[in-house]
């Protein structure tokens, strides 16, 4: 049986928790305004491992998630906050998730397209964030539209204007903030896929691992989620009680 000291070891080898964090992804993380230090659902889950096990907690920031994901070997960060996705489970082990946030469509104004399953057609070109978790599920998924990647969410947008592309792909609550800022575009009712945001550790951590699984579960019926989830108050986000 794993004690403490052995999970401290695993999880922090460097007597310190370093959080790789996305603040591309405002529902997880994001910048305090005057302070300009993070802050979010994130941020409050990982001091929460930090202060069980009696471990400072230091943050590492990333533009995007395929980056976090991208440097799960490079020593940067012990644990990262992202979505669980086939391909970055190859070198990281995930917790259940403790979260989904659902991914769907913006059209913009004029568009011909009324629902998620006409946006798979041929021709229709779909703007995406490189790496994102709906970028690989949709690399997956799609038998006739092309995904158009950009570098990050924002930059997705940018592309699906300055391109007059057909659709633009993303996060619920961000693509409701888009159709506030471009005139006529619609968001198209339901979801392609639910994000399921988990904790990742590298592999070979494996005390880390079940350490975490066990958190999460912990956290998730506790209510301490369900009270920060509804501090958001954002469309498209439930807490995730299944294993």
């Amino acid at each position: 049986m794993s004690t403490p000291s052995t999970i401290r070891s695993d999880l922090a080898p460097g007597g310190k928790l370093r959080a790789g964090i996305n603040y591309s992804n405002f529902v997880l993380v994001r910048k305090d305004p005057e302070s300009g230090e993070p802050q979010g659902i994130a941020v409050e889950v990982a001091r929460e491992v930090g202060r069980r096990l009696d471990l400072p907690v230091e943050f590492v920031p990333f533009e995007t998630a395929g980056r976090m994901a991208a440097a799960v070997n490079s020593g940067t960060w012990d644990i990262a906050f992202l979505a669980n996705e086939p391909e970055r489970a190859q070198e990281i082990l995930f917790t259940p998730a403790y979260l989904e946030i659902e991914a769907g469509y913006v059209v913009p104004r004029g568009s011909a397209i009324q629902s998620i399953a006409e946006v798979d057609r041929d021709g229709v070109r779909i703007a995406v964030g490189d790496k994102s978790a709906y970028d690989l599920f949709l690399s997956r998924a799609l038998k006739h539209a092309t995904v158009v990647r950009a570098p990050g969410m924002n930059a997705s947008c940018d592309l699906f204007v300055a391109q007059t592309l057909d659709a633009l792909a993303g996060i619920k609550p961000w693509l409701v903030m888009i159709t506030e800022k471009l005139p006529g575009s619609r968001l198209l009712d339901g979801h392609f896929m639910t994000v399921e945001q988990s904790i990742g550790v590298p592999r070979g951590r494996e005390s880390a691992a079940k350490y975490l699984r066990e958190f999460v579960q912990d956290v998730k019926t506790s209510g301490f989620l369900d009270q920060a989830i509804r501090s958001l108050n954002l469309p498209g986000i439930t807490q995730r009680f299944q294993p």
